[in-house]
C-alpha cells in the first residue's frame, strides 16, 4: 500500500481525514479518503500499489471496461449512455464544428465512435486491454495504451478519467501538451461536494474507492487547471449522473442489493440534488472546459 503525504496540486502536506468507504464493486475492502486543507482535493490513502490497481477493475459490474449492461442497473446505464453520447457531441460541436479529437480513457469506444460518425478524426487512449480491444472492434482504429500519441488535437476529452490516474498533475500537463494552440480540453469528474455527495456520505458511489484515487471539488479542479497553465472557460453540469450515482448509492446502502425501492429513492434524491445544485452549478458530476492560458 502507498501512503500519499502531499497534495499533488498545491504541494500542501497537511491532509485531514474526510471519510472511510467500502469498495462495493470488487474487493469489499475499506479505504480512507483524506482531504487537502488548502485546495480541498480528496485523496484515497493509503492506496494499492500502482501495479496492483488493475485487479480492482476486474468485474463485469465495471461497465466502462466490460461493456456488459445486463441487469436492471446495467440497462439504465445503457439508456443513459445513449442520451449522454449525443449530448456530449452537441456540446463539443457548439465550440468546434469539426476537426481532430483525442479521447483519453476511451473505454470501449462508444464516444469515439459517435464522433467518428459525425466526421471527426478520432484518436483514443485506453490502458485496459479488455476495453481497448472492444474499442478497436467498434471504431476500426488503432487505440493507444498510453498518452504517447503522435498528433496535436483540436479537442481532447477525459470523461471520468483523471480521478483514476496515479500521476494526476503530470497527466493534465501531458494533455495540455497534446492540444493545438486554440484547442479545447473537456474534463468530467464527480463532485463530492454536490448535494447527493453530502447526502450519501461514505455510501456515495462517486467515491468508488480505490479506483478513484482523487476526489474533486470545484475549488480543487480549478486549482489543478491553473497549476497546469490552463484557463477555465466554462463549467457544465452532467445532470443524469446524479440519478445514476444516487441509484448505485441506494444499492450500496441496501447491502449492495438492487430493488424497486432503491430506484424510487434514487430518483427523488437525484432530482433534489439537481434542484439544489442549480443555484451554483454544484452538481454530482461536472464538465470543466479549458483552454491553454495565453500569457
Amino acid at each position: 500500500m502507498i501512503n500519499i503525504i502531499e497534495c499533488p496540486i498545491c504541494k500542501n502536506k497537511t491532509l485531514q481525514f474526510l471519510t472511510r468507504c467500502t469498495d462495493f464493486t470488487v474487493s469489499h475492502e475499506t479505504f480512507e479518503i483524506h482531504q487537502c486543507t488548502n485546495c480541498t482535493l480528496g485523496i484515497t490513502t493509503p492506496r494499492p500499489n500502482t501495479n496492483k490497481l488493475g485487479q480492482y477493475y476486474q468485474s463485469e459490474g465495471y461497465v466502462s471496461h466490460s461493456g456488459k449492461t445486463s441487469g436492471g442497473i446495467g440497462s439504465i446505464y445503457k439508456l443513459a449512455r445513449k442520451f449522454t453520447l449525443n449530448w456530449k457531441r452537441s456540446t463539443i460541436q457548439k465550440l468546434k464544428k469539426e476537426g481532430s479529437i483525442l479521447d483519453f480513457g476511451c473505454g470501449t469506444g462508444e464516444f469515439l465512435h459517435a464522433m467518428q460518425n459525425s466526421g471527426w478524426s478520432i484518436t483514443g487512449v485506453e490502458p485496459s486491454d479488455l476495453a481497448r480491444s472492444k474499442a478497436v472492434n467498434l471504431t476500426k482504429q488503432h487505440i493507444h495504451n498510453t498518452l504517447e500519441v503522435p498528433n496535436y488535437f483540436d479537442v481532447i476529452t477525459a470523461w471520468h478519467v483523471v480521478e483514476h490516474v496515479p500521476d494526476l498533475a503530470e497527466t493534465v500537463l501531458k494533455l495540455k501538451s497534446c492540444l493545438k494552440k486554440d484547442g479545447i480540453l473537456f474534463i468530467a469528474v464527480p463532485n463530492f461536494q454536490s448535494p447527493d455527495g453530502n447526502s450519501y456520505k461514505e455510501n456515495w458511489a462517486g467515491f468508488d474507492v480505490p479506483r478513484h484515487l482523487w476526489h474533486f471539488s470545484k475549488k480543487s479542479m480549478n486549482a489543478l487547471l491553473e497549476s497546469a497553465g490552463l484557463k477555465l472557460i466554462d463549467t457544465l453540469p452532467m445532470k443524469l449522473d446524479s440519478y445514476y450515482v444516487s441509484l448505485l448509492s441506494e444499492k450500496y446502502k441496501n447491502n449492495n442489493k438492487f430493488s424497486i425501492t432503491c430506484l424510487v429513492k434514487a430518483f427523488f434524491e437525484g432530482l433534489r440534488s439537481n434542484l439544489s445544485a442549480k443555484r451554483d452549478t454544484n452538481h454530482s458530476s461536472l464538465i470543466y472546459i479549458a483552454k491553454v492560458h495565453e500569457i
